[in-house]
């Protein structure tokens, strides 16, 4: 299988049912959308890309700016040449590792769209557990509906911030990021969404720059043990930027600090986060200390324990400033 694609390999040596096989029907004569979706998927597959058919679609309707319905219905158009070669170039780019949300620069999550940049961590399937996890916790609570001042702490590309903005019509989020470009992203997928007049980005290492008051907290803030680091899957360590995934020397760094900045504000609010494989019991010291209960601990799919909800039950007058 060649590692990159040189211009004037004709595209049957590049996604060909065998590595050298020509395929019949390319060339001059073109091959249909279809084909060359089985083509990569094949391809992918053979590499034991966990879900080769997904993916290839995927990169094939960012080649061609449509979605699922509208490569549905053209699936036995003709592919241009130009689209052929673009979409053999973006498999092989998968083949070698790069995630499809880096290829194609978006990530769906929730019921959104996301746009991504080089300072945004892809969205992953847990964090949906956290936003379902709020959203469950104010709906017991009757507070759905009711106007809410939310601090997304890290927002990144502003995932869990939009999804809670997309589903409480009358809350209002204060997104921070120590990245600037990071907070483009996020504007940019607020714009998108339909929520930007009540999404409000500011550039914050952590809660510093913010005053409150809020009624919530969220994050997912940088878990993993900085020794850990190397042993993350490639597509996470290669492509995703190493400040949101460096949690520092045992992983609770970020905790230690969005704790502090809470400590140091008169206002009691409910904080929800994410947190790592075995961290729960870190954690919560971290939080008891300063002044909050455990009310919530709820696992992902895998049985992991992956959010926990805190209230504070004391304010530490030493810490108030």
């Amino acid at each position: 299988m060649p590692k990159t694609r040189r211009a004037g390999w004709p595209l049957p040596t590049a996604l060909g049912d065998r590595p050298g096989q020509p395929m019949a029907g390319c060339g001059s004569d073109g091959q249909t959308i279809e084909h060359m979706l089985r083509l990569g998927t094949g391809r992918l597959a053979d590499a034991s890309v966990a879900t080769p058919r997904l993916d290839a679609r995927l990169l094939l309707q960012h080649v061609l700016d449509t979605d699922h319905a509208g490569l549905l219905a053209c699936s036995g158009d003709v592919l241009s040449t130009a689209d052929a070669e673009r979409f053999t170039d973006l498999v092989l780019r998968r083949l070698s590792g790069e995630p499809v949300a880096r290829l194609i620069g978006k990530r769906g999550f929730w019921t959104l769209d996301l746009t991504l940049g080089p300072d945004t961590l892809v969205p992953r399937p847990d964090t949906e557990i956290l936003v379902e996890t709020v959203l469950q916790h104010l709906s017991m609570q009757g507070l759905g509906t009711r106007p809410l001042r939310i601090a997304d702490l890290g927002s990144g590309s502003g995932a869990i911030a939009l999804a809670l903005l997309s589903e409480l019509p009358n809350a209002l989020c204060i997104a921070s990021d120590i990245s600037q470009d990071a907070l483009s992203f996020a504007w940019q997928n607020a714009v998108v969404a339909g929520v930007a007049d009540r999404f409000r980005p500011v550039v914050s290492n952590w809660l510093a720059a913010l005053a409150g008051p809020f009624d919530l907290v969220v994050s997912n803030p940088p878990y993993i043990r900085r020794s850990d680091l190397d042993e993350l899957a490639p597509e996470v360590r290669l492509h995703d930027p190493a400040r949101a995934l460096d949690g520092g020397a045992d992983g609770l760094d970020a905790y230690r600090a969005i704790f502090a900045g809470l400590t140091a504000r008169p206002v009691s609010p409910c904080i929800v986060l994410e947190i790592g494989r075995g961290m729960t019991e870190d954690v919560t010291a971290l939080a008891t200390e300063a002044g909050f209960e455990r009310q919530l601990l709820t696992h992902d799919l895998a049985g992991i324990e992956r959010v926990v909800m805190f209230a504070r039950t004391r304010l530490s007058s030493d810490k108030v400033r």
